[in-house]
């Protein structure tokens, strides 16, 4: 094939001027380009790490070849390393170093690399670990993209286009045939067509090129509405597989809006608010949270490229002020300087709901000072989920304090459930067991439901709870599990468990902590987290209970893990039971002691005081500050009644009265 015929087809890539943005990024992303350097010079030698930032499953130790690759090679136990190998998103690196020095040697290692897969991997059964649909459709994205940054380089002659393209749609045409309800619901369908509409949208149009967009674009709508909920998450809760998808979901309108292509009504507002729920879940420093099969990424390219296609200040105010490395060549350095004079802004509500996934956000702010903590009560989201109902985050002055254990593996072996289990979350566990059984890595054998989802935003205050039925079926009696999530803004969270039961059960509350400080007892249930960044004081009120500080792990990326510290608190309880959280943020050396205590109310009609399985009341000190939390557990007015509580009359389910402002009546109802 004539090799110009294929680059001046008429057909718009994602960057319009390669020389452009290749100054671009010299100029501008010089750390990023160091890394994209020294990937491609290693892949020049035949030494393969996966270690850029959106590699699914990164590799810490290089494999090295010093003759023919194998391209089947598996180092360990581990097949994530045959897939990753063979996805070749390394070949980008190799043409995004020849955009930016012209060195041949980039070129002739793609060409070396490219023809000596096509030779020794074809699609036939013994090869099906390189030929997964996931692979074949990244591969359509990944090669064609390499191949663009390409032009001019004497080392794409007739004979490697015409393998090239050879491949390319013989890939395409694997991908036409394999279509089921397993793509319709899985990443791997979005990944496989993705990839489907970009071959017939780059190769030489023919009338099957056109049917590959067709088709692709009919079963991405399917998906699409399938699997992208309206709050925007996708539907497997983890942030790292949303981005994954958002971010191939960009590869097509990018492409379909340069080339004048229709795309089904609905379809580039749906992916516009998956660029949004990213802002709804950044932690302050950029990075996603860890939760189900996620790793510590940092996603704000993603906001970034967002921002700039939609032109939208919201995605732009938690994005990067201007154009980083990856988003200059997915939407072109031309864009620039109007992404860079683009208005930044924050949604109103520091507290926001993702409501259809079960995930809810508290902020003191937006700027990366901020505190943030976040409560899941959702879906499961298939085989990337975790075991995580009730769980939390928390980060506070540029750190993470409460985390996911992370992901780890996805090798069916016991550390895989290790990361995936409930004890590895911040939630309670009751009788030793887990809210869902994993048969193996992926599939479970008793499932749960999320329900008592609620969200609420005060001026000093923010409140959210959800509850799950995942205990209902106790061989030991049904429970019913709860958590309230009460904020005393800026600085205060209070965590109300509730366990609703008749039976006699074992409970284990765990808290497990960044290992960037250390854990201290300072008190019967009064536990200090200190680091280089922090000073939070942790209260912990449970009836009878035992707290303990556990050596735990947490794994930051996959193939990667780390000890931690971990709170453990047990007891055991007949009836219903309740136990409370205290976490008071302080900024390292500016601590500032908080002192929390049990208060008694009394009915103020039948003036008798309330059990404690009706209604209790917290009463909070620090510095200047003073409050009580009143959090009801059931109903108790009848037939007409109001509190009293340390000098406060109130009524409502959960209701908080900031004593040093003067309140003593009526407070602030957080739930009626």
């Amino acid at each position: 094939m004539d090799v110009n015929k294929f680059f001046n087809q008429g057909r718009k890539f994602f960057f319009n001027d390669r020389e452009l943005t290749a100054e671009y990024v010299k100029n501008n992303c010089k750390e990023e380009l160091a890394h994209v350097m020294r990937v491609a010079d290693e892949v020049c030698r035949q030494e393969f790490k996966f270690d850029l930032r959106w590699d699914m499953e990164q590799t810490v130790e290089p494999v090295v070849f010093k003759d023919k690759i194998d391209w089947l090679y598996m180092p360990g136990d581990d097949p994530e390393f045959i897939y990753a190998f063979n996805r070749m998103r390394f070949w980008i690196c190799l043409g995004q170093a020849y955009a930016v020095t012209k060195d041949e040697k980039y070129a002739k290692a793609f060409v070396n690399q490219l023809s000596g897969w096509i030779e020794t991997v074809p699609h036939i059964p013994e090869n099906d670990k390189a030929w997964r649909t996931l692979e074949t459709g990244l591969r359509m994205e990944y090669w064609i993209k390499a191949m663009m940054y390409f032009k001019g380089s004497p080392a794409i002659t007739g004979e490697v286009m015409d393998k090239f393209v050879a491949s390319m749609t013989e890939h395409a045409e694997f991908i036409m045939s394999v279509w089921n309800w397993y793509n319709m619901m899985s990443n791997w369908g979005v990944m496989a067509n993705h990839g489907l509409f970009v071959a017939g949208v780059m190769l030489p149009e023919t009338e099957r090129t056109k049917e590959y967009v067709k088709t692709a674009i009919k079963r991405l709508d399917t998906e699409i509405r399938l699997q992208v909920y309206d709050d925007g998450a996708q539907w497997e809760q983890s942030p790292m597989y949303h981005n994954e998808v958002t971010q191939l979901f960009y590869t097509v309108v990018i492409l379909a809006e340069r080339n004048g292509i229709e795309l089904p009504e609905g379809f580039s507002e749906c992916v516009h608010k998956m660029a949004l729920a990213n802002v709804y879940w950044q932690k302050p420093n950029g990075e996603e949270i860890s939760n189900g099969d996620s790793d510590e990424i940092d996603v704000r390219d993603v906001t970034t490229i967002g921002a700039a296609f939609f032109h939208d200040p919201v995605l732009k105010g938690s994005g990067y002020p201007e154009l980083d490395f990856d988003s200059a060549w997915e939407v072109g350095a031309e864009l620039a300087e109007e992404y860079k004079n683009m208005k930044a802004e924050h949604p109103q509500s520091l507290t926001l709901a993702l409501a259809d996934s079960g995930n809810i956000y508290m902020r003191s702010g937006w700027t990366e000072k901020d505190t943030f903590l976040h409560f899941h009560c959702g879906t499961l989201g298939a085989g990337h989920g975790h075991s995580d109902q009730l769980h939390i985050d928390l980060y506070a002055n540029e750190e993470d304090i409460l985390m996911d254990s992370g992901r780890y593996t996805y090798v069916n072996k016991p550390e895989r459930f290790e990361f995936k289990d409930a004890a590895a979350h911040n939630t309670t566990i009751i009788d030793g067991a887990s809210c869902y059984n994993y048969i193996d890595s992926w599939e479970c054998s008793h499932l749960d439901r999320a329900v008592n989802r609620a969200c609420k935003d005060f001026k000093k205050y923010a409140y959210a709870e959800g509850g799950h039925i995942g205990y209902m079926t106790n061989e030991k009696g049904g429970v019913f599990a709860n958590r309230r999530v009460i904020y005393l803004k800026p600085d205060i969270f209070i965590l109300a468990d509730e366990f609703y039961t008749n039976g006699n059960h074992s409970y284990q509350n765990f808290l497990h902590f960044n290992n960037k400080g250390k854990l201290s007892e300072t008190g019967a249930g009064n536990w200090k987290y200190s680091s280089s960044k922090n000073e939070a004081q942790i209260l912990l009120l449970a009836p009878e209970a035992c707290t303990k500080k556990t050596a735990t792990r947490l794994s930051r990326h996959y193939n990667a893990v780390e000890n931690n510290e971990t709170l453990e608190t047990q007891w055991n309880a007949k009836g219903s039971s309740f136990m409370f959280t205290v976490i008071s943020l302080n900024r390292a050396g500016s601590f500032e002691e908080t002192k929390v205590q049990l208060i008694p109310l009394r009915s103020n009609f039948k003036n008798w005081t309330f059990k404690d399985s009706q209604i209790q009341a917290l009463k909070i000190t620090k510095g200047s500050k003073d409050y009580v939390v009143v959090v009801a557990h059931e109903e108790y007015a009848t037939p007409t009644d109001t509190y009293l509580v340390d000098g406060c009359i109130g009524f409502g389910n959960v209701t908080v009265f900031d004593k040093a402002a003067g309140e003593t009546e009526i407070g602030t109802m957080l739930n009626v």
